[in-house]
């Protein structure tokens, strides 16, 4: 499933990315941080996890909003998968992310904008729904696409 449109998506749904984008705007205004939040909630829309780009803050190329998150979701949970779980999150995951959302079983993901140059949930690569996986995640994607790609085009030019 890739809904383009965002009619395609729950009352919920749009909830939670509002959550990831208020996320997103943390990141910015309090770190300096590229603008990018997630939100992981259970099948019970339960919070599991909440995260934001944390790359600068604490010096560690690994730390996107969706690591993050899942760090969180980890330490809540004391364990590392999250079946039946959905993230939303304000931007296409990268291919580092999109292999840990695998290797943690999330079930679903749910994106805003896409990412051109690196996106691994259909725009440059398919990890999320790669048949040489044995976990396999349904996606969503353009889910408030509009207000996420104007955050991140307002930072990118506020920084040259």
């Amino acid at each position: 499933m890739t809904p383009s449109a965002n009619d395609a998506f729950s009352d919920q749904d749009r909830a939670w990315m509002q959550r990831a984008l208020a996320l997103a705007g943390h990141a910015r205004d309090a770190e300096g941080e590229v603008p990018v939040g997630a939100v992981l909630v259970d099948a019970d829309q339960q919070v599991l996890g909440l995260g934001w780009n944390r790359n600068i803050t604490l010096h560690d190329p690994t730390a996107h909003a969706e690591i993050v998150a899942l760090r969180a979701a980890g330490e809540k949970l004391g364990n590392y998968r999250f079946p039946g779980s959905t993230l939303y999150v304000t931007l296409e995951p990268c291919a580092m992310c999109a292999m840990a959302l695998v290797h943690a079983r999330i079930a679903r993901v749910v994106y805003a904008a896409t990412d051109p140059k690196t996106g691994a949930a259909g725009s440059v690569f398919d990890t999320l729904v790669s048949e040489r996986h044995n976990h396999r995640i349904e996606v969503g994607s353009g889910l408030l696409a509009e207000e996420a790609g104007a955050m991140l085009r307002d930072f990118f030019r506020s920084r040259r």
